[in-house]
């Protein structure tokens, strides 16, 4: 098995930064994706992390990403309107969409940005803090190519398309949940085929649609939660993709196929004002006591804690900031080449 080395988080940020400057990526754009992958390592969810440097730098040089991007907004409404990321970066993308949605929010209560135009745009949890920071709720989604199959399917319709949402606090750390609407990444699959051992059976399906413990069988993934992952990733591709006029399920260009083809993903994101709803010293308040209360709860055999979505990886973030982020070989030599 590979060998990791730990990398400071701001030497991390800084190799990511240099490798996209290279290939042509403006220094304010580098900043933003480089922060984003290094957000997603820092929480443990290294599937988003500084691994995928690789593949932007390559999709970046076979021209299927516009490497200096025309963004632009328009408000189709009080609270809502379209942003066109021009086949930028995702991450760049996403976080104009989440800026203009707070914008918004903090004007007329709640803010509705679908985007249009984009491509991947790495770990969501990067988009609803930026909503959390300005004491607002986030909430954010995107579709992604097939590879998941829908419940009593055998054959991939829609993507992972993960969601994402937030919710600011007083004195404890915020809330905050993100999830694919996949039992897991595929690249968990990949990493079984490369360890040779088995999968769990509820992971993966053949091409019979038949649910398979050999990841070398494994053609697509399972929704999590069953009937109830694929609903919610049915969800996600209405809102993201057919509400914004784009691609949905098979008709999504593929990430790792066609890199030279701008890949047009959808977002969609919002911010929600608590003020607009209640007054937001009370609401942060009992957001805290929810907190609290939620801990006080005897933890079952095996569990330390009970602990709130997004507070596994705030320990994992405290401890990779004071550690340094742990990051495969493979990945280093790539960095620092």
């Amino acid at each position: 098995m590979e060998n990791n080395v730990v990398v400071p988080h701001t030497e991390l940020k800084g190799l990511v930064r240099r490798k996209l400057e290279q290939v042509g990526v403006p220094e304010d754009h580098a900043e933003i994706v480089a922060d984003v992958l290094v957000h997603a390592d820092l929480r443990g969810v290294h599937s988003h992390g500084v691994l995928r440097t690789e593949h932007y730098v390559k999709r970046a040089k076979a021209g299927g990403l516009n490497l200096n991007p025309t963004i632009s907004f328009r408000e189709t409404g009080p609270v809502t309107g379209i942003l066109d990321g021009d086949d930028g970066f995702g991450h760049v993308v996403a976080k104009e969409a989440m800026n203009k949605a707070i914008s918004l929010a903090s004007k007329n209560g709640i803010g509705v940005v679908g985007v249009v135009n984009s491509s991947h745009c790495g770990a969501l949890s990067y988009f609803v803090y930026e909503a959390i920071q300005n004491q607002m709720i986030g909430m954010a989604m995107t579709h992604t190519d097939k590879s998941v199959v829908p419940t009593g399917g055998a054959q991939a319709f829609f993507g992972t398309n993960p969601l994402a949402f937030g919710f600011p606090t007083k004195d404890n750390p915020p809330i905050v949940l993100d999830m694919a609407t996949s039992k897991v990444a595929f690249g968990k699959v990949l990493h079984a085929r490369e360890t040779g051992k088995s999968i769990p059976s509820d992971w993966a399906v053949d091409t019979k649609g038949n649910p398979t413990t050999d990841p070398f069988e494994a053609v697509a993934l399972l929704p999590a939660g069953g009937a109830k992952g694929y609903g919610l990733a049915l969800v996600v591709d209405v809102l993201s993709g057919i509400l914004t006029g784009s691609a949905f399920g098979p008709h999504i260009t593929t990430m790792y196929d066609d890199y030279q083809k701008m890949r047009k993903l959808g977002h969609f994101v919002c911010a929600i004002n608590p003020k607009a709803f209640t007054n937001i010293d009370t609401f942060l308040a009992s957001m805290d006591q929810m907190i609290d209360e939620i801990h006080e709860i005897p933890p079952a055999e095996g569990f330390n804690k009970v602990l709130v979505p997004g507070e596994p990886e705030l320990l994992k973030e405290q401890h990779y900031l004071q550690n340094g982020v742990p990051i495969p070989e493979s990945v280093h030599h790539y960095l620092v080449n």
